[in-house]
């Protein structure tokens, strides 16, 4: 079959030729490797040693680019070598690397920065022309975007005409994204920002139970729709059911197997915790068709190509438009198809999510990603990777530096900050020799003692997760890892599920979890933190548009027609906003004084929100307030009555002095501690320990807690300190949105109603309070308890 090329990709050729450097955006499954990678290999008829670098942020799409390029290799009849270089790489096939590298390596950051930290770098980078960063948008908007930044500061010095090139999916701001990648200084008549023009075709279906009784007010399993899901799944030849978090994933895999046990050796789990070989194995399988049914999370949200799979389910709604976009595009990963997905609710009131996610693809409303500005941490690590390898001269590297869209405004004061807590620690660590880590020899910036530089090597990187312990059986086949904190609290003989096996833990060896097999049918399913993903700004804003549709006889929603007796219930007890109008509602109960406050603007502003009203509440009347928040909303709870009417008198929803206001209602200093805990582990004021001996998450806790009261105490104004109070409010209390939202609120007509049983707006937030000092068992009976009290 005789392939012709897209215009886009042509446009891209050309492009390349002509020695641009640019942005290829396209969706999911047009081509777009080929737009890049072909060029690649025709700049180099006789390659010698290594010619391009290709990034990807995770390792399965290195294996998929892989697999691409050789195709393209053997189509073309090339002398042309491709190998990935990733976590997953043996030491075998590093060690033969470091002697020949490949034509085209395929890598992720945190490798690149490791090869930058080789002695060998200069001959490893003598040829390279190209550097390729593929799914770019995900990369963008984390710190991972700021480490290649500033790899590619390094590789464009050396090679100053350097290609840069990035793939990127459609984002609310595609053109930054690309000014990210090249920098502020690059030419403008040497950009080239590639768009396919190509709209991906997605159907939006929703599975829709026969009442809306069916579905409860609050929760997040999905599991009552379960009996709906399993036709899908047998109509389809292949189906990649995605959730949002892993113990949902290990569930809805349980769950289906309880119900279809004949899709047992059909059906697979694929997420982050597993191990690699069964992971590798899944993929695989996915791939030859081998495979009917995979329970995914984000994992499998990017690049790989599984030409069978004809279905994707998602579990819940994944609370942003570009995420539901990605995944529906796992079908239909062929040019010219179109995807379809399944929106399986979890509530009644993701039903409403369900008609919002068919409006944003169709209105192509995509989230921006906002990017990561002034990360010393990342620096201060960069600098020290650079003096592991072949040193560095302040004055050639700080040109560097200013040359990345991260750190365009470093002063003259903040690098020499930067150096001189590279090679003293700092004022405050001045005394501690561990902290004295590079040496300055005839300007010269080196690392020279190599326990520095191992511990260094082995820290590279800005994913800062929690400790886990790797779960084998008892026999020896490694299953994955689970986090530190949920295994602790299991005793030998404690159940769990894990990787789709029910297993019995038998004993915990340092960070090593021996398990057998059990027959037993019940077990703990683990939680892994920080699994919530807050709705986006874009979700919210169509949101609020799809409630007030509700009640428009026009209204072609499937959803919205089924939601209609809940919101008559809503509208018997309290109120529907319409668009206009700010809901506040009012109720007593044997708990106390409730306010509930619905601006539909996600979990993360929700709690800077509640935090700021608690405070400006508490200047009128002192009065303990506790707060409880979900996308949706959020409550203010207190055991005497709360002064709201008062308050909104004098306009305590305003935006005046809101930093100041937010600084006094939180517990700054604590949110400020838990980002500086990461801030220290990227920057390397504490070492997270050895393979196979990994410093306990505790001590990890305590040690940065120690520096942190250090700085705060006797150097306030250190860097890295004032980064973690800066990163708590832009990133934790999202203080941009928040004051967006207050300003859409001063507009709109506040509407406060007293009820006197909850209402199914406030419901889901009762719950999510409960289930914060409830065990699944007992807040299962406590919402049964409350519905009977409240129907």
């Amino acid at each position: 079959m005789q392939w012709e090329p897209a215009s886009f990709q042509e446009a891209a050729w050309e492009a390349f030729r002509a020695g641009k450097s640019g942005l290829v955006n396209a969706p999911t499954g047009s081509g777009k490797t080929y737009s890049l990678l072909i060029p690649i290999l025709l700049e180099s008829p006789k390659p010698r040693g290594l010619q391009a670098i290709w990034i990807t942020p995770i390792r399965a799409l290195a294996k998929e680019i892989q697999q691409s390029a050789e195709k393209a290799i053997v189509a073309m009849q090339l002398d042309f070598t491709v190998e990935t270089r990733t976590g997953d790489t043996s030491a075998a096939q590093r060690a033969k690397q470091s002697k020949a590298m490949p034509n085209l390596l395929i890598t992720t950051p945190e490798s690149l920065h490791l090869l930058l930290a080789s002695k060998d770098g200069g001959r490893i980078f003598k040829n390279i022309h190209t550097l390729v960063a593929d799914e770019w948008h995900e990369l963008l908007g984390s710190k991972r975007a700021v480490q290649l930044e500033l790899a590619l500061s390094r590789l464009r010095g050396m090679h100053p005409q350097l290609r840069t090139w990035g793939i990127s999916a459609t984002i609310g701001n595609l053109v930054e994204g690309m000014d990210v990648l090249l920098g502020p200084n690059f030419p403008d008549d040497q950009k080239a920002l590639i768009r396919s023009g190509q709209k991906k075709n997605i159907e939006v279906l929703s599975v829709l139970p026969d009442d809306i009784d069916v579905l409860p007010w609050a929760g997040h399993l999905g599991i009552k729709m379960l009996e709906k899901v399993i036709p899908l799944l047998e109509e389809s030849e292949s189906t990649l059911i995605f959730t949002n978090t892993r113990s949902q994933a290990e569930i809805w895999y349980q769950r289906i197997l309880d119900v279809a046990p004949h899709f047992a050796g059909l059906i697979a789990m694929h997420h982050g915790s597993i191990s690699r070989d069964l992971r590798f194995w899944v993929e695989d399988a996915l791939y030859t068709g081998l495979l009917k049914v995979v329970v995914c999370t984000s994992s499998l949200d990017l690049g790989v190509d599984f030409r069978p799979v004809d279905t994707i389910i998602q579990i819940g709604s994944p609370k942003g438009v570009a995420r539901f976009i990605q995944r529906a595009g796992r079908s239909g990963h062929q040019p010219g198809a179109s995807s379809r997905i399944y929106m399986v609710p979890t509530h009644s009131l993701e039903l409403v999510e369900a008609a919002a996610l068919r409006q944003a693809v169709e209105d192509e409303m995509v989230e921006e990603r906002v990017p990561y500005f002034r990360s010393f941490d990342v620096l201060v690590q960069y600098l020290v990777t650079l003096a592991v390898g072949l040193g560095f001269k302040a004055e050639e590297i700080l040109a560097e530096v200013r040359g990345t869209f991260s750190f365009q405004s470093i002063s003259a004061e903040e690098w020499q900050w930067c150096l001189d807590f590279i090679c003293k620690g700092g004022n405050s660590l001045a005394g501690y020799d561990e902290y004295h880590k590079v040496v300055v020899e005839d300007g010269l910036h080196r690392v020279i003692q190599r326990r520095i530089a191992m511990r260094h090597r082995m820290s590279i990187g800005t994913i800062v997760g929690d400790s886990s312990v790797r779960v084998k059986l008892e026999r020896g086949a490694n299953l994955g890892s689970i986090e530190e904190y949920f295994i602790s609290k299991l005793k030998p003989g404690d159940v769990f599920w894990f990787a789709g096996r029910n297993l019995e833990l038998i004993r915990i060896k340092g960070m090593e979890a021996s398990v057998r097999l059990s027959k037993r049918k019940n077990g703990l399913v683990p939680s892994w933190q920080g699994g919530r993903m807050p709705l986006s700004a874009e979700m919210g804003q169509v949101l609020r548009l799809k409630i007030e549709e509700s009640f428009n006889p026009q209204s072609k929603d499937p959803e919205l027609k089924l939601i209609a007796p809940l919101w008559e219930v809503q509208k018997e007890r309290s109120l529907v906003p319409l668009r206009h109008q700010f809901l506040i509602e009012k109720m007593e109960s044997k708990e106390g004084h409730h306010l509930f406050f619905y601006p539909f603007e996600g979990r993360a502003v929700h709690e800077g929100m509640g935090a700021l009203l608690a405070y400006r509440l508490s200047l009128f009347k002192k009065i303990s307030l506790s707060i409880a928040m979900n996308d949706y909303g959020f409550e203010l709870l207190s055991d005497q009555p709360i002064p709201i009417e008062e308050a909104l008198d004098s306009d305590i929803l305003n935006t005046r002095d809101l930093r100041h206001d937010i600084l006094q209602s939180v517990n700054a200093i604590e949110l400020a501690k838990r980002r500086f805990r990461d801030i220290a582990s990227i920057s390397g004021l504490i070492f997270k320990g050895y393979p196979g001996a990994p410093v306990k998450d505790r001590h990890l806790q305590s040690s940065s807690q120690l520096i942190f009261n250090v700085f705060s105490d006797y150097e306030p104004d250190n860097t890295l300190l004032l980064q973690a109070y800066e990163e708590a409010m832009e990133f934790q209390l999202e203080e941009g949105r928040l004051r967006q939202a207050l300003e859409r609120i001063e507009k709109q007509e506040t509407v406060i109603v007293e009820i006197k049983k909850p209402s199914p707006f406030c419901f889901p937030i009762l719950v999510d309070r409960l289930r914060q000092r409830m065990s699944n068992e007992s807040l299962e009976d406590r919402i049964k308890k409350m519905k009977l009290e409240i129907s």
